[in-house]
């Protein structure tokens, strides 16, 4: 049922045997567990299910055999990657998921004696590059026992295709750009084109020589002679969408130029980041942290009542703008109906009709198009030191109220926090001195990102989460342009269609250790490069809100207000703001259309 479920098809057929692991067509079959049901058996079959079903639903098998290389051994490392991506998205949007596959991955790994591995000819290059884009993909560490196996290719993969990996988060979702991309990296790995065999730069000198030496009327002889082998021999290639070259034709009707003259692939979010003079010293001590990981289920229970004492006393206000945000979601999401129709659903309230006259004609109905789209919210906030006091408490009850809201009215919603370690750079600053203090190191602290609700987490479970930015000593420095990197990079990888991040701050990023070492408008920088890319480059629509701190020099669409009471009315409002503008450009485009 989970399989089905996740692969949106219910009519595919898991089966069990002792046969190969395979998904043909609508067919999952899966091995057989032990009797005694074994755990790692259970999350062998168990993580093999998933990947099975993420295949389902998030891979295209036509497009990405018209895509794939026609090297044998570029089509090893073009599946590594796929499959790569199909699991990221799962992993990204459901947690028992992420765990069953990285049980999977692990096990299959292992088996294949990777955990052994001490030099780079130990390890299948398909295997680290799938490891690689994982990494990239989802920001998880492989399994403890595999990281020495990826360690052994990093520097080769970053060196050689390091730019190409950055792109890949933001075409996750595009089975196509992703293929593209992943077709830059296999270039780049082997250094020269992605079918890199000997044989084709001999076929290229014999070219050479042919267009010198020969008449043209031999030329063009052989030309068809060898167009005709080439129809005979490689006639799956030319089906899968493959040029002379080996070079991917386009799918649509305006094709623009080759990858390496396409405008659109320096489009990207943050293609061009190594080129923004910004760094970071050492990212070990990063973390990305649910909540509850950061404090015990008792001291959890206890803040989260006393976010709830707070929460009842400014209900009144946010509750009734909230009301409003959701009058309007459910207005849009209405379902209406085109009615006397020759075909469609039968409309049984014209049956007593026929009853009484048989000859009546039977009427049909259709349920017409909503203007609503499938959506995601995204709420950023800011956990910096500055926040303390009433600014964090109110942000963390009008996330709480809008949170409610959103999910009563099916929009999805994820709740993130940002801020660091430790004041002052904590173990980064440690390691920087302990290496001799280089200059301009970059960004000098430990990163903390806090997921308080992930989107497809139900509410009742993660209402208590919030109650950890009450909890004192968690508020340090704010490091706004990575924290704003991040949660563009998991609302992209949301199945939704529209996508809306919402981020709430007091000031400017600060961070004293990194500023004290590099110049001081650094982060600063960093922080207005970022927006500039989400704001021109990415679907996701940004919105942001200070307190107490002009953020309309930074953002687009932005707002500031003075004091913290404000925030519950200043957040519902540009929702509805957004929600409102969706409403009427759909309806202009209905107009159109007709």
């Amino acid at each position: 049922m989970a399989i089905r479920s996740i692969a949106g098809e219910p009519e595919l057929e898991v089966n069990f045997s002792a046969d190969p692991p395979s998904l043909k067509g609508m067919v999952a079959r899966l091995p057989a567990p032990a009797r005694t049901l074994p755990a790692h058996d259970v999350a062998l079959v168990r993580g093999l299910g998933d990947s099975f079903a993420l295949k389902k639903a998030y891979h295209d098998e036509r497009l990405h055999m018209r895509l794939r290389p026609a090297n044998p051994e570029s089509q090893t490392l073009f599946e590594a990657a796929e499959n790569a991506r199909v699991e990221a998205i799962g992993a990204l949007a459901m947690t028992g998921v992420k765990q069953n596959l990285s049980a999977m991955l692990e096990q299959r790994l292992l088996q294949k004696g990777l955990g052994k591995a001490k030099t780079r000819e130990d390890v299948p290059v398909a295997d680290a590059l799938g490891l690689m884009i994982r990494e990239t993909l989802t920001g998880e560490a492989p399994p403890a026992p595999l990281k020495a196996a990826l360690d052994l290719w990093r520097d080769i993969f970053n060196e050689r295709a390091g730019e190409q990996f950055a792109r890949l988060p933001a075409a996750i979702r595009d089975q196509k750009d992703f293929a593209r991309l992943t077709r830059d990296i296999l270039k780049d790995l082997a250094g020269k084109d992605d079918k890199g065999e000997d044989g084709d730069d001999a076929d290229s000198e014999d070219s050479e020589q042919q267009n010198e030496g020969d008449s043209p009327e031999d030329a063009e002889s052989e030309g068809e002679t060898s167009e005709t082998e080439a129809a005979q021999e490689g006639e799956r290639e030319s089906e899968d969408g493959m040029d002379q070259d080996g070079d991917v034709e386009e799918l649509t009707d305006d094709a623009p130029p080759d990858d390496d003259a396409r405008p659109n692939r320096g489009e990207l979010p943050f293609a061009h980041q190594d080129e923004w003079g910004y760094k970071v010293f050492t990212p070990l001590f990063d973390e990305e942290i649910s909540a509850p990981d950061l404090c015990d289920a008792e001291e959890l229970a206890r803040l989260r009542g006393f976010l709830d004492q707070q929460l009842a006393q400014m209900q009144g206000v946010v509750s009734r703008l909230a009301n409003k945000l959701q009058r309007l979601l459910m207005a849009q999401q209405n379902r209406q109906w085109e009615f006397d129709l020759e075909e469609g659903m039968l409309d049984t309230s014209r049956l007593p009709r026929i009853i009484m006259d048989p000859m009546y004609s039977l009427s049909f109905k259709r349920e017409k198009d909503t203007n609503f789209r499938d959506t995601v919210v995204t709420l950023l906030l800011d956990n910096s030191g500055s926040m303390r006091g009433r600014p964090i408490m109110v942000a963390a009850m009008c996330a709480d109220i809008l949170g409610r809201t959103l999910e009563r009215c099916a929009v999805k919603t994820e709740i993130l926090g940002f801020t660091t370690r430790a004041w002052k750079g904590g173990q980064a600053r440690e390691k920087w001195v302990a290496d001799g203090k280089v200059p301009h190191p970059g960004r000098l602290n430990d990163l903390r990102h806090i997921v308080y609700k992930s989107a497809d987490e139900p509410w009742r479970r993660a209402k208590k989460n919030l109650g950890l930015m009450m909890r004192e000593g968690l508020l340090k420095e704010n490091i706004d342009g990575e924290a704003l990197m991040w949660a563009h990079k998991r609302i992209m990888a949301r199945p939704e269609q529209r996508k809306i991040l919402m981020v709430i701050s007091d000031g400017a990023p600060v961070d004293d250790s990194t500023l004290s070492v590099n110049a001081g408008n650094y982060l600063e920088r960093h922080l207005r490069r970022v927006i500039e890319d989400i704001e021109g480059k990415s679907p996701v629509e940004l919105a942001a809100i200070g307190i107490g701190h002009d953020v309309t020099r930074y953002y687009r669409r932005a707002v500031t207000i003075v004091d913290a009471e404000q925030l519950g009315g200043a957040m519902t409002t540009q929702l509805i703001s957004l929600f409102e503008e969706d409403e009427i450009k759909d309806r202009f485009q209905a107009r159109k259309r007709a």
